[in-house]
């Protein structure tokens, strides 16, 4: 006898798939929230590693800046100290140049000229003084031009005070300082200054020439003479003359 199923078997079909479905669904939801999850973990790790990084970053760089302002300061320190090593250097060898302006004054300053102020300005000097007359003030302007210590002068003003006094004539220089030439050796040369000498000065002095300097060793060196005893020569004739 055939068997005749009467159970709404559709029905139950039905809703075993839905039961599927629903199952399935729900497995997905599932699975991709524990991917989203999981995806969160990841990149929250990945930020606080990355914050991290961040803040070792910042320390080195707040270190760095701490290095670099110290640098700024050693900077500003080294400026300094070079400043003062030139104004040493300038000092150490500027030091003898007031002694060899005041020499130069003296020597080359005539003896009918009379200064009454003398004032320095870096490297220009003003000379104020009198003289007997303006050939006595071109005189002496000579000598400063030929001194090796003082270069170029002006005559910033020459008068005449017509009165009966024995120097009449004011005058005022403008003269730039100046230093001799060093030799090969950097030596300032020892003669420098002599030239500028006065022509009229009361020794009768001059600059040996090369004539003089080279005179052969076989002159007569002159005799000396002491009282009670003998002409002599000195010890150098007796071995032949003086060397050169």
């Amino acid at each position: 006898m055939a068997h005749v199923n009467l159970l709404p078997w559709r029905a139950e079909r039905r809703k075993l798939r839905e039961r599927e479905f629903f199952g399935q669904l729900g497995a997905a939801f599932v699975a991709a929230l524990g991917f989203v999850l999981l995806w969160a973990i990841w990149m929250s790790a990945r930020i606080d590693n990355q914050n991290d990084r961040n803040a070792i970053l910042q320390g080195e760089i707040k270190q760095l800046d701490v290095k670099i302002a110290k640098i700024k300061e050693l900077d500003t320190v080294r400026d300094h100290l070079l400043a003062r090593k030139q104004i040493i250097e300038q000092l150490q060898s500027d030091r003898s140049k007031m002694v060899h302006l005041f020499d130069e004054l003296v020597k080359t300053i005539p003896t009918s000229v009379r200064l009454t102020s003398v004032k320095q300005a870096g490297e220009t000097m003003s000379l104020d003084g009198v003289a007997q007359s303006n050939a006595s003030v071109a005189e002496y302007m000579r000598n400063i031009e030929a001194s090796p210590w003082m270069g170029h002068v002006d005559l910033g003003k020459t008068e005449n005070s017509h009165d009966s006094s024995r120097m009449p004539y004011g005058f005022g220089l403008s003269v730039k300082l100046s230093k001799p030439k060093a030799d090969a050796s950097g030596a300032t040369p020892a003669g420098a200054g002599s030239a500028a000498a006065p022509a009229h000065a009361g020794s009768a002095a001059s600059v040996p020439t090369a004539a003089t300097t080279a005179a052969p060793a076989t002159l007569e060196p002159a005799m000396v003479h002491a009282p009670g005893r003998e002409p002599t020569k000195p010890a150098a004739a007796a071995k032949g003359g003086v060397k050169s």
